[in-house]
């Protein structure tokens, strides 16, 4: 058996654990039956997601390198299933500050995979372009995501006041000035910081081997 598949259904085992305990949350009583439903949609669609990339191979002939699947089911695992199933979010203040590390380090990794592409199919040998043109389109394509995901959260907060920019005590009293902006602003910070990791790890990867960044490439299968 390939290490994917197995990575896939070990993720997968883990997912079902977790929906089972939140079945279990709702029926002790645990917590709210509307807060236990929510997040028991939460991990249905966390279980969905696992499957994305051979979806996506599947239906759109777009085939993601491991190194990138990977790191995204790494995602899942700490964002859905701990960080908001298992309630880490709430248990460690500083879980949604890990994910926006994170989550621009994959985004980076998908920007170097668009590059790949885009380059193979104009006949271009990878390795021969400059390592700061993925450095720089990988950084750049993390950034807009990160801002594109701010405007999703003030959107969601505009529609369902669901405070999301946490602009607002848990009380509901709405902080005012330089506060109201501190948690969207902290964000972008973080965002910016985790592509910057992901761009020193990828310059040194790539100073070791000059064909690095091809082993992002996204294939389209015809």
């Amino acid at each position: 058996m390939a290490f994917e598949t197995k990575l896939r259904r070990s993720l997968l085992v883990v997912g079902l654990l977790t929906l089972a305990f939140n079945l279990g949350e709702l029926v002790l009583g645990a917590v709210s039956p509307l807060a236990a439903l929510v997040t028991i949609m939460e991990c249905l669609m966390g279980i969905g997601l696992i499957y994305g990339p051979q979806f996506l191979k599947r239906f759109f002939k777009i085939a993601f390198p491991p190194s990138i699947v990977y790191f995204y089911w790494f995602f899942l695992l700490i964002s859905v299933f701990i960080g908001t199933c298992l309630h880490m979010m709430d248990i460690v203040p500083f879980w949604d500050k890990i994910l926006h590390m994170t989550s621009p380090m994959i985004l980076t990794a998908v920007g170097y995979g668009i590059l790949c592409t885009l380059l193979g199919s104009l006949d271009n040998e990878v390795s021969e372009i400059s390592p700061w043109v993925f450095l720089l389109f990988g950084f750049s394509f993390a950034g807009v995501c990160g801002v594109f995901w701010e405007f999703w959260e003030w959107s969601w907060d505009a529609v369902g006041n669901m405070n999301l920019q946490r602009y607002m005590t848990i009380d509901g009293v709405e902080f005012v000035g330089r506060a109201a902006l501190s948690d969207t602003m902290g964000d972008l910070l973080i965002n910016t910081i985790g592509a910057v990791i992901m761009g020193v790890f990828s310059w040194n990867q790539h100073r070791k081997n000059e064909k690095y960044f091809e082993g992002y490439q996204i294939q389209i299968i015809k």
